[in-house]
């Protein structure tokens, strides 16, 4: 059973089934060039953690069998809308006014034709690419594409980003499509993470 906390804004009870601690493993499998793909198993340290201003934030650890660190992801979640007075930025400048949620209804006004939630995401790795993600949360599963990506010259080729994320009996399931390294968009990675007691 997913449980609202009680300090939780309301813009993003859509996220509440992500919240908290997980951990598990999974695999990866993308072909280099001409070579055929291998698989190496990886694990992995997750968590989403709800923000006062309405934002979730998202770190991730994945490290090899042996405990060594392959990458780190840091970023933050929200609900798309345009932003207003109400919101701080950019920069450090203090937002004004009421916000456009506030009430059940409001957030409910913000369903799209799907039913589900427009979402954006950036995400940040320790590789030094960044990802602007657009994409939609319905009920409990986030599906997301990438609109931009920006990465130093001295990173490998990296030019797109499709991910999936789903809540299967209890359990974390993702999926991650990439472009890279001369090779179209195909699957990368997956997982299946399960949450820590908090």
């Amino acid at each position: 059973m997913i449980v609202l906390p009680d300090d939780l804004p309301i813009s993003l009870t859509p996220f509440t089934f992500l919240l908290g601690t997980w951990t598990g493993s999974g695999v990866v499998s993308y072909p280099v060039g001409q070579s055929k793909a291998t698989e190496v198993n990886f694990f992995q340290l997750c968590q989403f953690t709800a923000l006062e201003n309405g934002k979730l934030e998202y770190r991730s650890t994945f490290s090899d069998s042996e405990g060594i660190i392959i990458s780190q992801e840091h970023g933050y979640w929200l609900l798309a809308k345009p932003s207003g007075e109400h919101d701080p930025g950019p920069g450090l400048l203090p937002g004004t006014g009421k916000p456009i949620i506030e009430t059940r209804e409001e957030l409910e006004s913000m369903r799209n034709e799907n039913g589900g939630f427009d979402i954006e995401a950036i995400i940040s790795n320790s590789d030094s690419v960044s990802e602007l993600y657009f994409g939609q949360i319905k009920g409990a599963r986030v599906d997301i594409a990438t609109d931009a990506v920006l990465r130093s010259p001295n990173t490998k080729d990296y030019s797109a980003g499709v991910r999936m994320f789903g809540l299967v009996e209890g359990a974390l399931l993702w999926a991650w499509d990439m472009a890279a390294i001369g090779s179209p968009l195909k699957s990368h990675a997956s997982a299946r993470l399960v949450k820590k007691d908090d």
